[in-house]
């Protein structure tokens, strides 16, 4: 008989109702709740708290069939149903971002099923699914996650997720999924009603998580079970944190360093890789230090700082927090030292920002613990009418972009169609329920861009449910003219980036970056190999010569120097390295 389990110490009495049956719950001293009943396995259940007539969801609820104001119902996944997968680290690898709604017409599991073996061909190693928890609606990006345990119902619900993560397996892809654990979304959130789940603090996205005020360790074993739960249960590689710098935690051992020593644990059960990617705001080594060295021992974090610098230098764009970047010589600095900022004054922040990146072999930090990319979920869908870098630029920026990323030393990220130059946007949508909710999510999101100059009127409304159907990739664009030429392109980079022994190295006190301001051209040279792109629309002759690998548009290689179409790039295997 299953027994039935909650964390409840606010309420003086706490009854469980199964399938519309009341049960009397016991508790103990340390504020949990306990039943046994012999039940169905897929019952429904729920709690009902104090004199409360209304019904309320499990907050480790595994399913959620109807959605998260209702009954939560028991789930575990299918016996005999999983592959024999033994992982992979991700350090150095491509990872593919997408969102499990918006990346097929149908916007499931099982459809993104049938888009894996383009993935393969495409050759990823790792999928990287936007979060997939349960919230309020039927559509929304996932960060308003509420029941952190459960898997959204509209996706395919957990048994779609395990579909999926063993197709990715039987395949030889990784999976990795976004985890918001620093806030709660606004619709359906019930745990304060259950104890102090609630901090004092707050941040942008809402009310923050209790970690370390009073009563917080239980919250603390709810975060890091929750986590750990993705990669026992549903098999997943690993986790993205979503926004770690918002978990204010004060305590002698920080929770990312304690979900780190436990995933670090349950890898050794499992016998495969499991890892741990921050998104983090700070530019702060510890998170990647091993814990040893006094950091907190994550895998990796992403790396915004690579992206401003890229997309602004060739772009041009400088608005906000671009305004310290767009020259070579700041990506110059990036990619040779990871941080932009690194205890450097930010003008977008009015203050010193980051701290530097021990990059030296063999005591430093590997390239490979950031992630690299030319666009994320965020640097397209914040943007105020979430336009893709393809709807802005020429093929060849495009081209460039990729080629600084993957021929980086960096572990590379993609977001889904950028590969082709997809010409969706993907825009900021929602689907609250609540119409006051709504109102305020449309009123908020025009109000942040009218700061900004933007016209309210020009701003899509992110409860239209026409927002989120324009967010949906069209999967006839890649076999189409100039989007099958790019796709083409970037197929050949990451086989190049998998195969080229030169491209390996991850130290990047072995990267020579050489850079022209006034005639706009860079060159990355990774050993022997030569990375030089023209970022200009003329063309340039530039001091890199050598038998050609790979290039964009037609370059002409001279005895001393390589003449570049504007916009484009090549890559060449040079005599002899260049070192620092």
């Amino acid at each position: 008989m299953p027994e039935f389990r909650v964390w409840a110490p606010k309420p003086e009495v706490v009854r469980l109702d199964v399938d519309g049956t009341v049960h009397e719950m016991t508790r103990t001293d340390d504020g949990w709740w306990h039943a046994t009943v012999d039940t169905a396995p897929d019952a429904r259940y729920g709690f009902l708290l104090d004199d409360a007539d209304t019904v309320l969801p499990d907050p480790r609820s595994p399913r959620q069939p109807d959605g998260v104001h209702e009954r939560s119902q028991l789930w575990a996944p299918a016996e005999g149903s999983r592959t024999d997968w033994p992982g992979k680290p991700i350090d150095g690898a491509v990872i593919y971002e997408l969102h499990i709604g918006t990346f097929t017409a149908a916007g499931t599991f099982d459809s993104a099923i049938e888009k894996l073996d383009y993935l393969v061909d495409l050759g990823v190693d790792f999928v990287e699914v936007m979060p997939v928890n349960s919230f309020a609606g039927t559509h929304g990006w996932g960060y308003d996650g509420v029941l952190w345990y459960s898997v959204h119902e509209p996706y395919g619900g957990p048994d779609g997720l395990v579909r999926f993560i063993d197709a990715c397996h039987a395949r030889g892809l990784g999976v990795l999924i976004d985890a918001v654990f620093n806030h709660l979304g606004p619709s359906g959130n019930y745990l304060p009603r259950f104890g102090p789940y609630l901090s004092s603090a707050s941040n942008p996205w809402g009310e923050g998580i209790n970690i370390a005020d009073v009563d917080s360790d239980e919250v603390r074993r709810y975060i890091i079970g929750c986590a750990l739960r993705w990669m026992r249960d549903f098999h997943a590689d690993g986790l993205r944190l979503d926004a770690v710098h918002a978990l204010v935690d004060v305590t002698a051992v920080h929770i990312l360093e304690e979900l780190a020593t436990e995933t670090d644990y349950l890898s050794r059960q499992v016998g495969r890789p499991l890892a741990l990617i921050a998104e983090s705001d700070l530019n702060d080594p510890r998170l990647i230090t091993a814990r040893h060295r006094g950091g907190y021992g994550l895998t990796a974090q992403w790396a915004d700082d690579i992206h401003h610098a890229i997309h602004t230098a060739v772009s041009g764009e400088r608005q906000g927090y671009y305004a310290d970047f767009g020259t070579l010589a700041a990506l110059a600095q990036t990619l040779r030292h990871g941080f932009f900022h690194a205890a450097t004054y930010s003008s977008f922040r009015r203050r010193r920002h980051g701290r530097p990146l021990d990059i030296t072999e063999p005591t430093g930090i590997p390239a490979t613990r950031l992630l690299a990319y030319t666009c994320t979920h965020d640097q397209v869908g914040n943007r105020a009418l979430g336009d893709r870098p393809s709807q802005n630029l020429t093929a060849g920026q495009l081209a460039v972009k990729a080629a600084l990323v993957l021929g980086s030393p960096y572990t590379a990220m993609l977001f889904m169609g950028e590969e082709w130059g997809a010409t969706t946007p993907f825009q900021f949508f929602s689907s609250h329920p609540e119409p006051e909710l709504a109102q305020a999510t449309r009123d908020g999101r025009k109000a942040e861009f009218a700061e900004h100059g933007w016209d309210a009127e020009d701003i899509p409304d992110p409860q239209d449910p026409q927002t989120f159907e324009r967010s949906k990739l069209n999967w006839d664009e890649p076999a189409s003219g100039e989007h099958a030429r790019l796709l083409e392109l970037y197929r050949s980079l990451i086989a190049l980036r998998h195969n080229e022994p030169d491209l390996a190295d991850p130290w990047l006190d072995r990267l020579v970056v050489d850079y022209d301001e006034d005639q706009r051209w860079i060159v990355l040279r990774r050993n022997r190999l030569a990375i030089a792109c023209n970022l200009g629309t003329e063309p340039v002759n530039v001091p890199v010569v050598g038998d050609l690998v790979l290039a964009w548009a037609e370059p002409d290689v001279g005895a001393e120097t390589t003449r570049l179409p504007g916009h484009s790039f090549a890559i060449l295997r040079e005599q002899s390295p260049v070192r620092n």
